[in-house]
């Protein structure tokens, strides 16, 4: 019989090889990190806005660093317009 094997789990069998990570600690790694970039470009405007407000930044401040940050993401969403990020965040 097969050997069944989950998504991801070449990557998993990676970081129990190149790291001390055990297998299940792995395994929460892996799922963290596709829950952090399953994220659509709305959520994380608005999950960004949230974080940056806290540390004390103006909208000005805040909707220039979202737009840097952007085109950085696991899937790089088109170009949006400051105007198009407070849409985003004010609706």
């Amino acid at each position: 019989m097969l050997e069944r094997r989950t998504p991801h789990e070449d990557l998993i069998d990676h970081l129990v090889r190149t790291t001390p990570l055990h297998r299940g600690e792995a395994v929460r790694v892996v799922l963290d990190v596709l829950a952090y970039f399953d994220e659509t470009t709305e959520e994380f405007v608005r999950r960004r806005h949230r974080e940056l407000q806290a540390k004390g930044l103006v909208n000005a401040e805040i909707f220039e660093r979202i737009g840097e940050e952007l085109p950085h993401r696991a899937v790089t969403p088109a170009g949006l317009s400051q105007r198009q990020l407070r849409r985003i965040v004010y609706g």
